[in-house]
C-alpha cells in the first residue's frame, strides 16, 4: 500500500506532529449505543479532519454501526473506480431515499446503469447554450432588484436563483413565488434531518413524534406536493418541450427497452431539484464569500469578466472558454467548502482496502472536505488560491484528492449544469457588483446533509466597470 502511495503522490512526510498512520485505526471518543454520533453532530468538520492522523482506515461507530473513514485520496479513487464493488449505499443514501426514492443519485449499481443511459440525453453537451440562457435570464432578474448598499442574504437569494433554474429547465416553466419560498423553507429542515439520519441510524429513534421528526416528517411531505403539482401542472398542459422532464417521459433505453414508470419520473425530478439547488448554490455563496476575503484574487476575476464581456452586463454561454480564472475561483471554492462533504457507499461483496479485510455490507465513508485540505497533497491547502488549478500547476493528485461531484461512473451526471450556472452567475454579478460583507458578521461552515455558509447578508455596492469595457459597449452597439 505505501508503495502505491508513493507512486501516485510522490514523497509525502506525515503532517507537522503526528507519527505515521497505521493502516486502520478506531476512532477515538466512542459511546455507547450513540457511537460517535456526538462529535459528527457537534464538530464534524473539526472531528473528521483529525482522523487521517490515526490511519489510511479509521473506524467510526454511526450510531450501533460500524464504518470506515476512508483517510488517503488514491483509496477513494479505488473505491469509487469499482462502484459494483463500493456500491451506493450507507446511511446517507438509506436517509435521501425517505426523499428521492429510487432515482439516479440512491440507485444501485445495475439500476444506475440504465437509469443513466436514460436521463443522459437531458445533460448532452448540445442542450447547455440554451439551459443557459434560462440561467442568464434568471440571474439578471435578480441582479436587476438589487439596490446599492441595501443588505441581502446572498445564501437565500442564490438558493431561489438555483431553484427557479432547476425548474425552468426540468420543466419549461417558472415556478411562483409562494412555491419557491415553500420548496426554501423545506430544504433546510430536510438536509438537517437527513444528517441526524445519517450519523445515528437507528429507526425507532426517529420515529419518536418529536417536534423536530415531526417538522422533517412535514417538510418532506409538503415537499413531494409542491413536486408533484408542478409535474401535473407540466403534463396537464399536453404541450411538447424541449424540458427534462419531456426527455424523461419520451426516453427508451435501446439496450432494455426499459422506459421510465410514473413513481420513477417523480423520483428523478425530485432528485435534480434537490441536486440543482443546494449545492449550486452553496458553491456560489462560499465563492463570494472567499472573494469578499481575498481582494486581490477578487480584482483578478473583475479583470477577466471586464475583458470577456466587453462592457456588456450579462455574460453568455459563448463567454464560458474566456471566464478560465472565474471558473478556476468556482473549483478552489468547491475544494474548500465542497457541498457534499461527506459520501457513503457500502460493500456488495468481501473485499479488501488498504489491507483489511472488509465483509458485504461494510459502510465506507468519505470526505471530499478532509480529502481537499490534505496538506500532503495541497501546499497550503486553507489558502484560497485559484491559480493552483492552473494546467501547469495543478497535478493528477490535485485532480484525484478534489471530488465535489465524486468520480467514476456514479460521478454527478450534472456537474458540467452546475459548473456552467456558478461561472455565469460569479459573472454576472462581478460585472455589475462588488459585493462586501455586512460589518460584524461571522460565517461558519453549516455541516448538515450539504456544507452551507448558513445566512450570508453581504452589501451590493455598483461596481465602475473601465472605460475600454464601456467604449468597446458603445461600439459594439454602433455596429
Amino acid at each position: 500500500m505505501a508503495a502505491i502511495r508513493r507512486a501516485w503522490l510522490g514523497s509525502r512526510p506525515p503532517a507537522r506532529g503526528t507519527t505515521p498512520p497505521t493502516a486502520v485505526a478506531i476512532a477515538p471518543g466512542r459511546l455507547p449505543v450513540l457511537g460517535h454520533a456526538i462529535p459528527l453532530l457537534r464538530r464534524p468538520l473539526q472531528f473528521l479532519t483529525s482522523l487521517p492522523a490515526h490511519g489510511d482506515l479509521v473506524e467510526v461507530r454511526l450510531g450501533p454501526l460500524r464504518a470506515y473513514l476512508v483517510c488517503r485520496p488514491e483509496l477513494v479513487q479505488q473505491v469509487l473506480l469499482n462502484p459494483r464493488t463500493f456500491d451506493k449505499g450507507g446511511p446517507l443514501f438509506d436517509a435521501a431515499r425517505l426523499l428521492v426514492g429510487n432515482g439516479l443519485v440512491t440507485s444501485g449499481w445495475a439500476e444506475h446503469r440504465i437509469q443513466r443511459r436514460l436521463v443522459q440525453p437531458a445533460f448532452h453537451p448540445g442542450r447547455m447554450a440554451s439551459y443557459a440562457r434560462v440561467m442568464c435570464e434568471e440571474i439578471d432578474a435578480v441582479l436587476s432588484a438589487w439596490e446599492p448598499d441595501r443588505a441581502v442574504d446572498l445564501n437565500a437569494t442564490l438558493h431561489a436563483l438555483t431553484i427557479r433554474v432547476t425548474m425552468r429547465t426540468l420543466l419549461s416553466t417558472t415556478m411562483d413565488s409562494r412555491a419557491v419560498a415553500e420548496v426554501q423553507r423545506c430544504l433546510p429542515v430536510i438536509f438537517k434531518g437527513v444528517y441526524r439520519r445519517m450519523i445515528a441510524p437507528i429507526g425507532p429513534l426517529h420515529r419518536i413524534p418529536t417536534p423536530e421528526n415531526r417538522r422533517f416528517d412535514r417538510a418532506r411531505a409538503r415537499l413531494c406536493t409542491v413536486i408533484d403539482e408542478t409535474v401535473r401542472a407540466r403534463r396537464s398542459a399536453g404541450s411538447e418541450n424541449e424540458d427534462v422532464l419531456s426527455i424523461l417521459i419520451d426516453a427508451q433505453d435501446e439496450k432494455s427497452s426499459k422506459r421510465f414508470t410514473d413513481d420513477e419520473i417523480r423520483d428523478q425530478v425530485m432528485t435534480m431539484l434537490i441536486g440543482g439547488t443546494e449545492t449550486t448554490a452553496s458553491a456560489l455563496g462560499w465563492a463570494f464569500h472567499l472573494l469578499g476575503r481575498n481582494p486581490e484574487a477578487e480584482r483578478e476575476l473583475q479583470d477577466e469578466v471586464d475583458r470577456a464581456l466587453g462592457g456588456r452586463p450579462l455574460p453568455a454561454f459563448s463567454d464560458l472558454p474566456e471566464l478560465d480564472y472565474t471558473r478556476r475561483a468556482v473549483t478552489e471554492a468547491l475544494r474548500l467548502y465542497p457541498p457534499a462533504w461527506i459520501l457513503t457507499r457500502t460493500t456488495t461483496a468481501e473485499t479488501e482496502l488498504a489491507g483489511q479485510p472488509l465483509p458485504p455490507g461494510t459502510i465506507i465513508l468519505f470526505s471530499p472536505y478532509v480529502l481537499g485540505r490534505d496538506p500532503g497533497v495541497f501546499h497550503d491547502p486553507g489558502r484560497f488560491d485559484p491559480d493552483r488549478w492552473l494546467p501547469e500547476r495543478v497535478s493528477p493528485a490535485q485532480r484525484g484528492a478534489t471530488l465535489p461531484f465524486s468520480a467514476g461512473s456514479r460521478k454527478c451526471i450534472g456537474d458540467a449544469f452546475g459548473m456552467a450556472e456558478a461561472t455565469l452567475a460569479l459573472a454576472a454579478v462581478s460585472a455589475r457588483w462588488q459585493l462586501r460583507p455586512v460589518p460584524g458578521a461571522t460565517i461558519r461552515p453549516k455541516p448538515k446533509a450539504a456544507l452551507s455558509p448558513g445566512p450570508l447578508l453581504m452589501l451590493p455596492q455598483r461596481r465602475h466597470r473601465p472605460v475600454r469595457s464601456q467604449v468597446s459597449s458603445l461600439r459594439a452597439g454602433d455596429q
